[in-house]
């Protein structure tokens, strides 16, 4: 019996090494492939990681960031969410296919020395470019007309260094404070984007001001079929200021 039990275990060794055998070169075939298996994988490797890659958030570009930095008249004042000036423009971007992110760096009250004294703290929301909208307080206080044109040449000179494209809003003094000084408040924003080589929109209010129908009660700030207007008239600026900031040609 236990002679045959040897006899059986000898005659199944050969059939277990063969099988052995037969397992590693499959194992081995499968680990260190030939060469045309590398190439199939490499190029499947390569391109599940392009998919991966092209996918990924981090390889789309980031949205323009446009800083809107003003008084008022960009903050909303007497409007709604959803209304203001820079809601209504990043809206009107967008359905004309701009990536844009409008930040509202509006700030009731501000003259051009306020908004000068808080710039620091406008950039630091990393715009790509800036919309300058001040000096609307400056003309109805009957301000010198040389320190709207001294704020706005600081704020301006800081922008360019930044390296940041603008688009310099103009606006224009109450016809009430007599000609020499609307002559001269009026020539600041002109100057000032010659000089720095802005973009300029020359009136800021241009279609809406003096208008009881695009105005709220107080005659002076837009209401939101003025501010459809505004953003409708300024858009076409506001897209060359995109394409400075995208570096496009």
């Amino acid at each position: 019996m236990a002679l045959s039990r040897r006899l059986s275990m000898r005659a199944a060794r050969p059939f277990v090494r063969l099988n052995s055998r037969a397992k590693r070169r499959t194992c081995e075939a499968m680990i260190f492939p030939g060469s045309d298996h590398l190439k199939i994988l490499g190029l499947a490797t390569l391109l599940i990681a392009a998919t991966v890659v092209s996918g990924s958030p981090a390889a789309s570009a980031a949205p323009v960031r446009l800083l809107a930095f003003g008084d008022s008249l960009t903050y909303g004042y007497g409007l709604d969410a959803g209304a203001t000036f820079p809601e209504q423009l990043e809206s009107a971007l967008r359905a004309r296919g701009f990536d844009v992110l409008v930040i509202n760096g509006g700030n009731s009250g501000d003259t051009t020395a306020g908004g000068r004294s808080r710039l620091d703290w406008a950039l630091a929301d990393k715009p790509d470019a800036v919309l300058v909208e001040l000096g609307a307080n400056d003309g109805l206080r009957g301000l010198d007309p040389a320190q709207t044109y001294d704020n706005l040449d600081a704020i301006l000179t800081r922008l360019a260094a930044e390296k940041l494209p603008v688009l310099l809003a103009g606006m224009l003094a109450p016809r009430n404070l007599g000609a020499e000084y609307t002559q001269e408040f009026d020539s600041v924003f002109p100057r000032l984007a010659k000089k720095h080589g802005t973009l300029l929109y020359p009136f800021f209010l241009d279609g809406i001001a003096l208008d009881p129908s695009l105005n709220q009660a107080d005659g002076i700030h837009p209401n939101p079929a003025g501010v459809k207007v505004l953003v409708e008239r300024i858009t076409p600026q506001v897209m060359d200021l995109i394409a400075l900031a995208r570096g496009d040609d």
